[in-house]
């Protein structure tokens, strides 16, 4: 039995290399360079500077999670705690004039409200992510949908 679960394991192990070789093979035959490293400024190499508090950047879409206008260095978020919540939550947003958590956050995935965040909705950092004004680490075309990202 030990023996089937072992030879299905190695089995997907290599399926996933073998992708991960295609996917680089095909990246750098059509072009794209994969030891690009960003241009950021920052004390490492690798490293945004993140400014302590600022404010709050436009979003460029509907629905699109806002970013944090924070520094979030040393923010402990796991299981059994969430730093977040205790600016953002419901009973200390007035207190820290920090915006609420969106009441969507206490919906599970059918749509019932619970009493307390959703596990779904509880790691911030899954969809938040700490807003800075760096390079784009790849060049893209993308535009604001109208009305958005001024």
């Amino acid at each position: 039995m030990k023996s089937n679960v072992l030879k299905k394991r190695l089995s997907l192990w290599a399926m996933l290399l073998s992708l991960a070789i295609a996917g680089a093979a095909y990246a750098t035959s059509n072009g794209v360079d994969l030891s690009v490293s960003p241009e950021v400024s920052g004390t490492a190499e690798g490293q945004v500077r993140m400014p302590k508090e600022q404010d709050r950047m436009a979003l460029n879409y509907v629905n699109q999670p806002p970013m944090i206008p924070h520094s979030v260095d040393g923010y402990q978020v796991t299981k059994n705690t969430n730093r977040c919540l205790q600016c953002h939550g419901v009973q200390s947003y007035r207190a820290t004039n920090s915006p609420r958590i969106s009441p969507t956050h206490f919906m599970d995935s059918d749509g019932k409200v619970l009493g307390e965040v959703a596990p779904r909705r509880y790691f911030c950092l899954q969809c938040h992510v700490p807003q800075a004004d760096a390079a784009p680490i790849v060049g893209n075309s993308f535009t604001p949908a109208p009305g958005f990202g001024q």
